[in-house]
């Protein structure tokens, strides 16, 4: 079994990997699938702001390209080199892509460098927008 502490460790491998040259915020993704396999991510901007990908929405792309669909969690870390550790929240946009291929319980594990936070994506998108309303 994969632990959490294993996928905040890719996930902080992930974002060394981070293109980041305008707000200097690196964030990392470590996915999780239901095979076992671990896809991850990085941040990667743009000076187009709205062409930057962020790092959960890389490793979900990286996976679902790959032919997987059955997430079961995922590792979230970010921050300023340098800088107070922080909480990296995934965004809206990212929120939205987990919606589309995670049931209510896929779990969002937070990492600081230092303590943990685990939330389900029920408890960061309640009433979210997905298939069953089409």
């Amino acid at each position: 079994m994969i632990t959490n502490e294993k996928l905040i460790k890719e996930a902080f491998e992930a974002r060394e990997n981070a293109y980041a040259p305008y707000s200097s915020f690196k964030v990392g993704a470590a996915l999780l699938t239901e095979s076992g396999t671990i896809y991850s991510g990085c941040n990667i901007e743009n000076a187009s702001y709205g062409e930057t990908v962020c790092a959960e929405r890389t490793a979900f792309f990286k996976a679902v390209s790959e032919g997987e669909r059955r997430f079961l969690k995922i590792a979230i870390v970010g921050g300023k080199d340098g800088e107070k550790k922080v909480f990296a929240y995934p965004c809206g946009a990212c929120r939205q892509v987990m919606s589309e291929f995670c049931g209510e319980n896929f779990k969002i594990v937070l990492s600081d460098g230092e303590a943990v936070k685990v939330y389900t994506l029920n408890e960061i998108l309640p009433l979210n927008f997905n298939s069953s309303v089409l």
